[in-house]
């Protein structure tokens, strides 16, 4: 399969060399594009230096909107499939293969790399986050996916088309239960992930909550008026 990797990348400057490094290194036989979402740090300057192939978005537009960017790369290049890879180090590139082997095993449209495969979740506030977004998730399309917010996921060609469409429609738990209603084949490979490598996590306790709730209305209520 032709497989792009999109590193979505937003004040990254202190990981970006070390993610984009890594994975050419490691896997050498996936292309990549970072899609510099209006970094107000040296990322742009970072990458440019590097020669780092990139998609230089002029203002901050946020993960929607700069994966849509990614995916709609793909398409006009021609891509089998794409995957979400985060630009702070937290993703193994070495799964990259995993992931694309069970999607041709299995035919899937979507592979999730979930930690919870094999492995239980913590009793964090955010696992029980997790937990419930699953819940939902199954009661809504009956799927049962352990890792719901997981970031790494690889998309086939299949379910380009509903990336481009909505505006409103990121790489997010609520899009993923909206394909599994349109059919879309979904499975979860176990994988492995790192502590970013530097800066920190948009997602505190506060927003984590606030994640969490929109995710479920969204997936409850929204979804279904698409």
């Amino acid at each position: 399969m032709k497989t792009l990797v999109i590193i979505p990348a937003y004040n990254e400057e202190d990981s970006i060399v070390g993610t984009v490094e890594e994975l050419m290194r490691v896997a050498p036989q996936y292309d990549y594009v970072v899609i510099n979402d209006g970094s107000k740090d040296g990322t742009r300057c970072i990458c440019r230096e590097h020669g780092f192939r990139m998609l230089d978005l002029p203002a901050n537009v946020g993960l929607t909107y700069g994966f849509q960017a990614g995916i709609k790369y793909a398409l006009r290049m021609g891509y089998d499939a794409a995957i979400q890879f985060d630009a702070d180090g937290q993703h193994r590139p070495e799964y990259i293969k995993t992931l694309v082997d069970e999607m041709e095993r299995t035919e899937a449209d979507i592979v999730i790399g979930s930690r919870f495969v094999t492995e239980k979740k913590s009793h964090s506030a955010r696992m029980i986050g997790s937990c419930l977004i699953s819940a939902i998730t199954r009661f809504t399309t009956g799927a049962k996916i352990k890792d719901p917010t997981s970031g790494m996921r690889l998309y086939r060609s299949t379910v380009f088309q509903s990336f481009c469409r909505f505006n409103d429609f990121g790489p997010e738990p609520d899009s993923i239960a909206y394909l599994i209603h349109k059919g879309a084949k979904v499975v979860e490979c176990q994988v492995e992930m790192r502590d970013r490598m530097a800066g920190e996590s948009y997602l505190n306790l506060t927003r984590s909550i606030e994640y969490m709730l929109r995710t479920c209305a969204s997936i409850l209520f929204v979804q279904w008026f698409r």
